[in-house]
């Protein structure tokens, strides 16, 4: 298993407080948890958080992490899901003790609920939907039992078994636990255990017509897995007593939940139902678009499992929701980046430079540092020759004060080279800049300058000749307002028209030539950088990560 290492010591979590007291009170030898992803979509960031709680509370204890799928609904689950699920839990650094599935206890969930039935705590109903729901009540006022929950066990024993044979529709017929109808918890008013659907299970085929209900299934789950500290968020508080009745009538191991503040993260939406809306709607690409928040979606905009674990451990375990600033995450994979990302320049809009006094034709091959960061990092060659690109906000013919890059007369360094001074501006017909002519200074070369001439701007640029054409992707945050989901109107309303913008053609130095997957990188004063995989043999594909600085704080300030 990965070791993950902590950012900073901290003071323990209340989970962390609860399993350290049930190890020292000698309740459990050892910590079991899982995490349960239903298989009916793709993990977001809020999952994540999930994953690095359980898996890193195991770790850190000495204990097991159980990856279970809650498989009880054949009709919104694909194994295009699980395996994308299990490479999500993989590339964030964590490896599960075992591959399990709700539908591999079908068998024992169904004779937990036989056995529920002849201890007289559970009846076959076949109100429809509307009904039991009306009949249920309000949370102020109580529910009221219908005819069927005086059915007798032999009976509800016989229409349970033809529930499973395939006899009845789907919605025909519904089975109960008798509990509490006048609890004041709604869950304990006879909820529901089995449905029936006629559905193909994208694991048992067509062995079974009927599914438990997550509320049966996932307390007897954790059961059969001897799990003890199984982690929910805020939301199942009101499922546990049912949790605890199933097991208490059951007689089974007494798998315990606890419950922690899931993560809300703003300028985004978390619900799978709209997020499947963004995608199905052409909102976004795919489910990996990198403006979206899965963690498919950050692998390939360019984030680390570092910065995600990094962020989670910063977020920490609270008992209260609330929304986390999208600036924090941002700051976590800069953190990382810095230390890893190797630093390449690349021109996005070009103004071409010659230097008039360099020899035509003739190419030096100058060297800069990949990762100034890093004590150990290696140099590359930087070819510098007569024609370069540098941006074309870099050049100003009338700058204001403190203006420190190119205008006439003026003087800058060019990054890892020499010290250039603008003699003459090109204008094309409408008077716009096409060119400006420079001389350099021979012996100012980075390193070895001995003209003792002080300037203040340093540019990065690229030689014409030897740059590539690649294409950049700046993405931005998907929304362009905090909480899209409690403004009026409709949260797709609310899509930041700039969350992405293409440059079809930038000039890179060559040495990107060999960038691969796996690595990062610093376009100099322009953000962090990765290859996409839309990168094929005739075009290189680039997305912004994240920029340099934190724009938005900016213009949160102004608002």
């Amino acid at each position: 298993m990965t070791e993950i290492k902590k950012a900073e010591e901290r003071s323990l979590n209340f989970i962390e407080e609860i399993i350290e007291e049930d190890l020292k009170a000698g309740k459990y030898k050892s910590i079991a948890t899982r995490f349960p992803p239903e298989p009916n979509g793709y993990l977001h960031i809020g999952h994540a958080k999930s994953i690095c709680l359980n898996f890193g509370l195991a770790l850190k204890y000495g204990g097991t992490t159980n990856l279970r799928f809650d498989d009880t609904n054949p009709v919104t689950e694909d194994t295009e899901y699980v395996d994308s699920i299990k490479a999500d839990v993989q590339w964030l650094g964590f490896q599960w003790a075992n591959e399990l599935y709700a539908s591999d206890y079908f068998e024992q969930l169904y004779g937990f609920a036989v056995n529920l039935i002849k201890k007289g705590l559970a009846y076959v109903d076949d109100s429809t939907s509307e009904e039991i729901a009306k009949q249920k009540g309000t949370p102020t006022t109580p529910g009221t039992r219908n005819q069927y929950a005086e059915r007798s066990i032999e009976e509800n024993l016989r229409l349970f078994e033809e529930m499973r044979n395939g006899k009845y529709a789907d919605g025909q017929k519904v089975l109960r636990a008798k509990i509490d109808i006048a609890s004041p918890n709604m869950h304990l008013r006879d909820p529901l255990m089995y449905r029936i659907k006629h559905a193909h299970h994208h694991r048992t085929g067509d062995a079974w017509c009927i599914y438990p209900m997550y509320d049966f299934a996932h307390g007897q789950s954790d059961s059969i897995e001897h799990i003890t500290h199984s982690i929910c968020t805020l939301e199942f508080i009101p499922h546990r007593p049912l949790y605890n009745w199933m097991i208490e009538q059951l007689e089974i191991f007494p798998s315990h939940q606890y419950e922690f503040a899931r993560l809300n993260l703003n300028y985004t939406v978390m619900s799978k139902r709209k997020l499947k809306q963004l995608v199905e709607e052409k909102h976004v690409t795919s489910w990996d678009d990198p403006r979206m928040p899965t963690i498919s979606a950050f692998r390939r905009r360019g984030y680390t499992p570092e910065s995600i674990r990094d962020f989670c451990e910063r977020v920490g375990v609270a008992k209260r929701d609330n929304i986390i600033e999208y600036s924090l995450l941002e700051f976590c994979i800069r953190e990382h980046l810095n230390k890893i990302a190797q630093r390449r320049m690349v021109v996005f809009d070009p103004l071409k430079v010659t230097i008039t006094n360099f020899p035509e034709g003739e190419v030096e091959m100058l060297t800069s540092e990949d990762n100034p960061e890093d004590a150990n990092a290696s140099h590359r060659e930087v070819p510098f020759s007569r024609e370069l690109y540098i941006e074309q906000e870099d050049f100003m013919e009338n700058p204001p004060k403190k203006f420190f890059r190119l205008a006439p007369g003026g003087m800058v360094r060019l990054k890892s080279a020499y010290i250039i001074k603008c003699e003459e501006v090109i204008k094309d017909a409408e008077g716009k800049v096409t060119e400006v002519k420079c001389t350099y200074f021979p012996d100012s070369k980075s390193g070895s300058d001995t003209t003792g001439l002080k300037v203040q701007g340093t540019l990065h640029w690229v030689s014409v000749a030897q740059a590539i054409s690649v294409e950049v992707r700046e993405y931005d945050r998907l929304f362009k307002v905090e909480d899209p989901s409690s403004e009026e109107g409709d949260f797709k309303d609310y899509i930041n028209p700039d969350s992405l913008k293409v440059i079809g053609s930038a000039y890179a130095e060559p040495a990107l030539k060999t960038a691969r997957f796996e690595e990062r990188y610093q376009f100099l004063r322009k953000g962090y950088f990765c290859l996409d995989k839309d990168t094929s043999e005739e075009r290189m594909v680039f997305n912004r990560t994240v920029t340099l600085k934190d724009a938005w704080a900016k213009e949160k300030k102004k608002a």
